[in-house]
């Protein structure tokens, strides 16, 4: 026998109509592993948009020893480098998430605290790694 549930014995859920990105970012709670995927698409679409610009610089760097020089007074610009500094960390963030997303894919650390462990993981080390090429390309070492 099938029960009537009237729609006062339910608990309310809120209900969001037309919100924006401001709202989505300050009153909803991502778990980091929800973060590490968002980024990843974000990494992903930012290094194929940017596609030209790195093939761009390949050429100017390789052609001959005047287009090198060329190459080489582009990046001193501190924008340049800033640009440089972002697909850096948009590869090595992509790279990373990918090997987690492949582990998850072959059904390893599947249990939510290892997914949330591994997406921290996932963070620190590519913004590690870009901090550490970040300072290279500044020539802080």
């Amino acid at each position: 026998m099938s029960e009537n549930i009237n729609s006062s014995d339910r608990k309310s859920r809120p209900q969001f109509k037309n919100i924006g990105y401001g709202q989505i970012l300050t009153s909803y709670k991502l778990p980091w592993s929800g973060k590490v995927s968002i980024l990843h698409r974000v990494s992903g679409a930012l290094l194929f948009l940017s596609l030209p610009f790195i093939l761009y610089l390949f050429d100017k760097s390789i052609t001959s020893e005047i287009s090198f020089i060329t190459f080489s007074e582009m990046v001193a610009n501190p924008l340049i480098k800033l640009f440089i500094l972002a697909l850096i960390w948009g590869f090595l963030h992509h790279f990373c998430a990918g090997i987690r997303f492949l582990m998850l894919d072959t059904h390893r650390g599947i249990e939510k605290h290892q997914i949330q462990k591994s997406a921290i993981t996932v963070l620190v080390i590519s913004l590690a790694l870009t901090l550490v090429l970040g300072a290279k390309l500044f020539n802080l070492f």
